[in-house]
């Protein structure tokens, strides 16, 4: 990196020097010389500064004699000591302070030998970084940290300056060729919206595609909305992070898929209903069907917004591209297709996104693995002495991502996503026959296995190729969630780099759609009619309110990842599963006690839900459940206090 004491960054292609920052002067501010300089620091001093480990934020501590002998680590949430793991080759030399930059680095700061330190508490390397070059007149007074920025005070002859140094990314910009994959991308898309839209004849059209879908499109539809940008950034950025605690919990419809293909289907399927909710009036009555179909509406509007905002700010900390333009292309183009050609606009483009997210994904393991020089064996070695493929503790600990907590946790967030949300319903619904209903949901349980393994497999080949090239590394992504993203843009060729991005874009877009013309179904259906106070007899009418109602959902998902982009959320992924437990956890548990127990009434169901909604926040703030199981806790609180009020409060029906 070629770094200078001026006050303007240098733009480069790609890298300069091999790093992807550069140190720039920000300030150059006269100041009264002090009488003394600041006493170095002895032999045995610790240095101490706090970041995120990966998992958690911790306190790291460097025991230093003449040079850096120990890291000591304090896990805040588990209130822990343990010690890391010393990098080979630490050089001579003393540091007199350190403070985190990024989501992952700190940079050690020293007066002599080599100056600069960036350890990374992820790969646990740590890289030499070169000062500043001062010019011939300059004189080094000393160093020091201010406000997480380094502080050089130099003599040039007249005068004692204080120059203030940032880290200031090399941006490189996307290359024409990309900027056309982007745009060929999105216009295919439009275009599918645009042919599939004079097949909306009605409302039946636009929510179950006349039951014309075939079984493998409908199955690659319920992958393409499970997958998302969620696991498409965020699961990589895990096994990168952690280890492979999680793999169990992606792979989790493999447990339930005999449930969801012998119970939920054919309960759906012979109702002929348009939504899940439909089913509720008929079990328990009208009031559990509004409020399960509203608590709905309003998730999949909260999730939307998660699913725009976890790309745009990936893409925004890689490449500078504006977060709101970002979630702006994603949001008014997903609108455009979904409201133009309603479910089969949404099952056909999610079908050509499982092949670019697919496609793009393996392409990049292959890349990684080239690019690591260590082949296939050598990377794989590398990360298991790392121990990257831990699946979890068997201890039976509910307070961390143990082995029992995460297929517990699976098994009960599957029923629930699969057996009662109405974005993956819908699919079954469209299809022509049970048979073919149930022969998506094993299509998307098939592609479901090797996919969990390709995308824990980028994140740890990642970290790999990170731990043995860490120049390679930006100090100044603030975020884990980006590493997958920062790969793509720093790593791949021109073109493919456009590509995979579309595909991060096509992550996004394939939950968005499918998001909002099941949220839109869920209110022409369920809610609507209860507003107006009639059912819509004319489809070609109600099909105008559909397309209105996709439109509004959608607009409000757009605000609602803009309003995201001005918070602080750590880990998207985390507050995604806290959502969804807080949310659904009940409706899983409501449905089930539905169709599994005769004696279970309205009055029980209602008295369920409002329960496990208050067990499950009281679980959230004031226990260290993990956050996997707060959809279990739902589940089993609303089965169970459902069923023993309805026995309290019995009625004739």
């Amino acid at each position: 990196m070629a770094l200078a004491c001026s006050c303007s960054s240098a733009e480069s292609d790609r890298m300069v020097n091999g790093f992807p920052e550069q140190l720039v002067c920000v300030s150059a501010d006269s100041i009264i010389p002090p009488s003394t300089s600041p006493a170095p620091s002895a032999p045995g001093d610790s240095i101490m500064a706090w970041q995120s480990s990966g998992s958690d934020l911790c306190k790291y501590v460097f025991i230093q004699s003449s040079r850096i002998d120990a890291i000591r680590r304090y896990n805040q949430r588990l209130n822990k000591w343990d010690d890391v793991q010393l990098p080979a080759n630490v050089p001579e030399g003393r540091f007199h302070s350190a403070f985190p930059k990024g989501s992952a680095h700190i940079v050690l700061v020293g007066d002599r030998g080599p100056s600069m330190l960036l350890y990374h508490t992820i790969t646990g390397t740590l890289t030499p970084y070169p000062y500043p070059e001062l010019s011939g007149s300059q004189t080094l007074l000393y160093r020091a940290v201010s406000d997480g920025k380094l502080v050089e005070y130099v003599n040039d002859g007249s005068e004692v300056k204080a120059l203030t140094y940032e880290f200031s990314k090399v941006r490189r910009g996307f290359k024409p060729v990309d900027m056309i994959v982007m745009i060929l991308y999105f216009m295919a898309l439009v275009f599918i919206g645009f042919y599939f839209s004079k097949r909306q004849k009605s409302s039946d059209d636009y929510f179950k595609g006349g039951q014309r879908i075939p079984w493998w499109a409908a199955g690659l539809s319920l992958f393409a909305t499970a997958l998302s940008a969620i696991t498409f950034m965020s699961i990589p950025a895990k096994a990168y992070a952690t280890d492979w605690s999680y793999m169990l919990f992606n792979a989790g419809i493999v447990l339930v898929c005999p449930l969801i293909i012998f119970l939920f289907i054919p309960f759906f399927r012979k109702l002929n209903i348009s939504t899940a909710y439909e089913y509720l009036e008929v079990r328990f009555n009208k009031a559990t069907r509004i409020i399960c179909s509203i608590a709905f509406i309003v998730y999949q509007v909260g999730r939307m917004g998660v699913v725009l905002y976890l790309p745009s700010i990936a893409i925004h900390i890689v490449t500078g591209m504006n977060i709101f333009l970002c979630i702006a292309l994603m949001g008014v183009f997903s609108i455009i297709y979904t409201r133009m050609g309603g479910i089969e606009a949404v099952v056909w483009t999610d079908a050509l996104q499982t092949v670019i997210l697919l496609g793009g994904a393996l392409f990049c393991i292959f890349h990684i693995i080239h690019t690591s020089g260590l082949g296939f064996s050598g990377a794989i070695a590398t990360a298991a002495d790392s121990g990257k493929f831990f699946l979890g503790s068997t201890k039976f600990d509910l307070t961390n991502a143990s082995m029992w907590t995460v297929l517990i946790a699976t098994v009960f967030t599957n029923i629930t996503t699969y057996g009662t949300d109405q974005s993956m319903v819908q699919r079954y619904l469209s299809t022509n026959s049970e048979k073919a209903a149930k022969r998506s949901v094993l299509t998307n349980a098939v592609i479901t296995i090797p996919a969990t393994l390709i995308f824990f497999t980028i994140g740890t080949l990642l970290f790999v190729l990170y731990k043995t090239s860490p120049a390679q590394l930006s100090v100044t992504m603030d975020s884990t969630d980006a590493i997958f993203p920062w790969y793509i843009y720093s790593s791949l060729p021109v073109g493919l780099t456009g590509l995979l991005i579309s595909g991060i874009f096509a992550a996004a877009m394939s939950t968005l759609s499918g998001s909002m013309n099941s949220a839109a179904t869920a209110y022409v259906v369920d809610i609507r009619p209860n507003l107006i106070g009639k059912v819509e007899t004319d489809k070609t009418r109600e099909l105008g309110v559909a397309k209105t109602a996709t439109l509004v959902i959608g607009v409000l998902s757009l605000l609602f990842a803009c309003m995201m982009a001005t918070w602080s959320i750590d880990s998207l992924w985390d507050e995604f599963n806290k959502i969804l437990g807080l949310v659904l956890g009940s409706m899983g548990g409501l449905f089930f006690l539905g169709m599994v127990t005769k004696r279970a009434n309205a009055t029980g169901a209602l008295i369920g839900m409002a329960v496990s909604v208050l067990v499950q926040f009281i679980v959230a703030k004031y226990t260290p459940v993990y956050l996997l199981l707060y959809t279990t806790v739902g589940f089993i609180t609303c089965f169970i206090v459902g069923y023993l009020a309805s026995l309290m409060f019995p009625t004739r029906e």
